[in-house]
């Protein structure tokens, strides 16, 4: 048997909502369901014990480890990749703040020029771009000097550049063209995602016809609910679009975090981190994009006005915060961190669940819900 084939067994596996005790095949980078015990002499991992679950994918996060997604050489982006793995999260979008043609370009470079082929990292699956096309009085902490009106001819060459590795955008649906320009970005592969908006209802409803699939970071950055004009928040709670979750916390009361739960449905839900480069090091200054940020008892802000600014989350708390906030079983919160992500960005055919020949991205996790054990397509992850 070759070093790149191997049987996981012992432990429970979470296939279709429910974990099973079965043994798992993993050849070349990909899972195969045994349907019963490995064969005699075959080289085992003992499980016993632990949860065997999809890998986390995170498609909303600027950062970790001292390293800002905008200022991140190839080798800096394995970096935060690394950091990721050793928390779960075995797949990720980096998240390029509103910037300069000539930074976002070069973000997108190092992005290209990144060699994933060491299966050392949680794989960078493509790009999220946060902007420009936002709203000013939205921004939190977009650098409004560098916001723009929606243009069709600038996210081509975005997307050309990258070879058509971004896949999601967030734009605000009230800036001039945006609704207009959502079909557009689908055409070119592009996930939209509504969010920094004051949009009103119809507004909202109107870019969620258009193709919206999702609302960035729900209730935060966004105008709120009121009986009179639902407004944005309402258009994404009443529709079948998803919305990404930031479950620090801080950003949304637990409280938020159940109602959204009993509203939308863990089919609807996306736990993203939104994290910046103070996530995984102590509280103190730091930086997001071009703003300086403080952060103080793991809590993100800008220095200069006290916005909220990212997080300082990995997906493994994420996930034991949401089993606390919900009081729901792990198999019903999963779909949040594995399937919906999956579905969303269009990698459901190769990710986010165990299912025969799939990538073999895998998490153990101990009774205590703590990462015990990371596999980045059929590869043991070593921190």
């Amino acid at each position: 048997m070759n070093k790149d084939e191997f049987y996981i067994v012992n432990g429970e596996a979470y296939i279709e909502g429910h974990f099973i005790k079965t043994a798992l095949h993993i050849a070349d980078g990909k899972v195969f369901l045994c349907r019963g015990n490995a064969p005699a002499g075959a080289e085992c991992v003992d499980a016993a014990g632990k949860k065997i679950v999809p890998g986390f994918i995170d498609i909303h996060t600027h950062g970790a480890v001292g390293v800002d997604v905008n200022g991140a050489t190839a080798e800096d982006l394995r970096k935060i990749g690394r950091f990721f793995a050793g928390n779960g999260t075995t797949s990720w979008l980096m998240s390029v703040l509103t910037d300069t043609k000539e930074q976002t370009d070069w973000c997108i470079d190092q992005f290209k020029e990144m060699d994933q082929s060491h299966c050392d990292a949680a794989q960078l699956l493509g790009i999220h771009l946060e902007g420009p096309f936002l709203a000013k009085e939205y921004k939190g902490a977009m650098p409004e000097h560098l916001l723009k009106k929606p243009d069709a001819a600038l996210v081509l060459d975005y997307q050309n550049r990258a070879e058509g590795n971004i896949r999601y955008m967030t734009i605000s649906p009230e800036v001039e063209r945006a609704v207009e320009l959502i079909p557009e970005l689908t055409a070119q592969g592009i996930v939209t995602a509504i969010g920094h908006s004051g949009a009103d209802y119809a507004t909202a409803m109107a870019a969620i016809q258009a193709g919206a699939a999702c609302s960035t970071h729900t209730f935060n950055a966004m105008r709120l609910l009121h009986q009179h004009e639902p407004a944005i928040l309402g258009a994404a709670l009443e529709s079948d679009i998803y919305c990404e979750m930031i479950c620090d916390g801080f950003h949304l009361h637990p409280g938020i975090v159940r109602l959204l739960w009993k509203v939308k449905g863990p089919r609807r839900l996306i736990a993203i981190t939104d994290s910046i480069m103070a996530a995984g090091l102590p509280d103190g200054f730091y930086h997001l994009g071009v703003n300086e940020v403080v952060v103080k008892n793991s809590d993100a802000k800008l220095v200069s006005d006290g916005t909220r600014a990212g997080s300082t989350l990995n997906q493994n708390r994420a996930l034991k915060n949401i089993l606390k906030f919900t009081g729901r079983p792990l198999e019903e919160v999963l779909p949040v961190f594995t399937e919906n992500p999956a579905r969303l960005i269009g990698v459901w055919d190769r990710k986010g669940s165990i299912a025969d020949g799939k990538d073999a991205d895998l998490v153990m996790l101990d009774g205590e819900m703590n990462v015990a054990g990371v596999y980045l397509r059929g590869k043991r992850f070593e921190a």
